[in-house]
């Protein structure tokens, strides 16, 4: 299949810039996998899709404070550093910028000197690895205080409260871009939908910053995936197990979900509990080996995203659903509503 395959048009008014208030009030449009219908709703409406016996799949996953503004100690100059991979507890891979700036041997102060950093190597695909010195045990409280959130290159307005770009039920600090999809909730609705009978799950997949990286390949086939780290529970397996065997059905919140209950489900031949590093690439053609239903928002064209929905429902019905969604004025991408595809 070609990239061109998968694009629509979107109006750059349509990119929100700003979560709605409350959390539970975006718009929501409901595919109906059997029928090919449409309604459109707003997410406290998801109760009237849920039936005792299914399960909700959620990603516990916390986003890092992971963006530093800094300087470089010898001239003053002002460098900025992401955050991406932790090799060690003060090693990490990074992103700098302007990276002319960040050779080996070069150090950089951030908060007034709270966090030091050093870069000890330059990677072929020109990220960094630097060694970070800072007081205590672990650098986690110190990003706390000195970073910011890592927030996508299409959200230019400044987010007041980092907290809304966390889930009410984030844990596992890890992320480099927070699961959308679960942005969604409050705690009163996850309280109405266990009230329902509906069963509440966690896997952990640690967002990788190259889910924002656009397919170069015209051929989607020769699109390479970068690698995010899951943990799947024994608890989890379970309940999913068990939701099966009762008829229930399984609904991965977000394709991170999504993706971690695929990869357990392809690597393994089944779902179990596992932990380890997924490069899955989900696209039309892909069989589906575990979830029955799939809770999403809008995604950018021509994404590896859009063709994991695509996958999961039908990319013609999919393209259509999106246009409409455009002249209906949703709201797209992060800070977005959302789609609720059984």
């Amino acid at each position: 299949m070609k990239k061109q395959d998968f694009y629509y048009d979107l109006p750059k008014e349509r990119i929100a810039q700003t979560p709605i208030e409350p959390r539970d009030h975006s718009k929501m449009m409901v595919l109906h996998r059997d029928t090919h219908e449409i309604d459109h709703k707003h997410f406290y409406d998801i109760l009237e899709y849920l039936r005792s016996g299914d399960c909700l799949i959620l990603n516990d996953t916390r986003v890092l404070p992971a963006r530093l503004y800094g300087e470089k100690e010898e001239t003053g100059a002002h460098v900025e550093f992401l955050l991406l991979n932790q090799k060690e507890n003060d090693v990490w891979e990074v992103i700098t910028g302007p990276g002319r700036r960040a050779k080996v041997g070069a150090r950089f102060t951030f908060g007034n000197g709270i966090l030091r950093a050093e870069i000890l190597e330059v990677l072929e695909n020109g990220n960094r690895i630097a060694h970070f010195d800072f007081e205590g045990e672990s650098i986690f409280p110190v990003l706390e205080k000195v970073g910011e959130m890592p927030l996508p290159h299409y959200i230019t307005e400044k987010l007041e409260d980092g907290e809304r770009y966390q889930t009410v039920y984030s844990k596992e600090l890890g992320s480099a871009a927070a699961p959308t999809a679960g942005l969604h909730f409050t705690p009163e609705m996850l309280q109405k939908i266990k009230d329902k009978g509906v069963k509440i799950g966690f896997v952990t997949l640690h967002v990788g910053i190259g889910t924002f990286r656009p397919v170069k390949a015209e051929n989607i086939e020769e699109h390479q995936m970068h690698s995010e780290h899951y943990h799947l529970p024994e608890e989890t397996a379970q309940l999913i197990l068990e939701t099966k065997a009762n008829g229930g059905r399984v609904i991965a919140v977000g394709t991170t979900s999504c993706r971690t209950l695929e990869s357990v489900a392809t690597f393994n031949g089944k779902i179990c509990a596992a932990d380890g590093w997924t490069n899955i690439f989900i696209y039309p053609g892909y069989q589906f080996k575990c979830i029955d239903g799939l809770l999403t928002n809008f995604h950018l064209p021509e994404s590896t995203l859009i063709m994991l929905v695509s996958a999961f429902y039908d990319r013609e019905e999919v393209l259509k659903a999106y246009n409409i969604a455009v002249s209906e004025e949703y709201r797209f991408f992060s800070f977005g509503d959302c789609m609720l595809l059984l």
